[in-house]
């Protein structure tokens, strides 16, 4: 075998101060990466915080209002992927527990837990990570079947997460038996259905901008 030059190209990537600058690259890359994400989970917790604080709407015999939050906590999911998206939730009903009045109706600290609302708090995180899971798959199918996909998203981490949760919790919390409670958890789902839309309008959207954070999920 004849022995490599200083000047041939395998050569010069095995000298030290070679190794040493690619991971000089990858230290300078991963942080760059962090502060992205550490910004990215740090923004939509403050989306959620503001789609919850929004003006609230009532309904007669809900003890629940409905409000943008699950909207806020799809779009989180669905954009920023599972884990990040779940982070973001989980960054947001951190600063609610610690007392902060981000919730809905501008509520906050951990009595909030011991209300008819807890359930659907403590989905999120899950119903975040499953939406932003799926979205993934919309690298997959051509642009104009993303919407659907990031709808479906959506639609599956409140079905899954969101509603069996909170309705569950909503139900043991006002005494009512557990076809009342699916009853009156079901006012939410028309409402749902148009935030979900919105979440996939505004993803695609997003993803069009950026196609990185489709391709590169975490």
């Amino acid at each position: 075998m004849q022995p490599l030059h200083e000047n041939e190209p395998t050569a010069a990537l095995s000298t030290p101060g070679a190794v040493g600058a690619n991971a000089g690259t990858t230290r300078t890359s991963t942080r760059a990466g962090t502060t992205t994400d550490v910004a990215l989970v740090a923004t939509f917790a403050a989306l959620i915080a503001v789609c919850a604080m929004l003006p609230s709407m009532a309904v007669a015999g809900m003890a629940v209002p409905i409000t943008l939050q699950t909207f806020g906590v799809m779009l989180a999911g669905v954009v920023l992927g599972a884990r990040r998206g779940a982070l973001a939730v989980l960054l947001y009903l951190a600063v609610g527990f610690a007392g902060l009045p981000v919730f809905a109706q501008g509520t906050g600290g951990l009595a909030v837990l011991a209300g008819p609302s807890a359930g659907y708090l403590i989905a999120f995180p899950l119903a975040a990570a499953l939406a932003g899971y799926l979205a993934g798959f919309a690298a997959r199918v051509r642009p104009a079947l993303r919407a659907l996909v990031l709808f479906g998203a959506a639609t599956a981490g409140n079905l899954i997460f969101t509603h069996p949760i909170g309705i569950a919790v909503m139900g043991w919390r006002l005494g009512l038996p557990a076809g009342d409670a699916i009853k009156l958890g079901a006012t939410f789902l028309p409402g749902d259905v148009i935030k979900n839309v919105l979440v996939a309008v505004v993803a695609a959207a997003v993803f069009r901008a950026f196609p990185d954070m489709l391709r590169r999920r975490r």
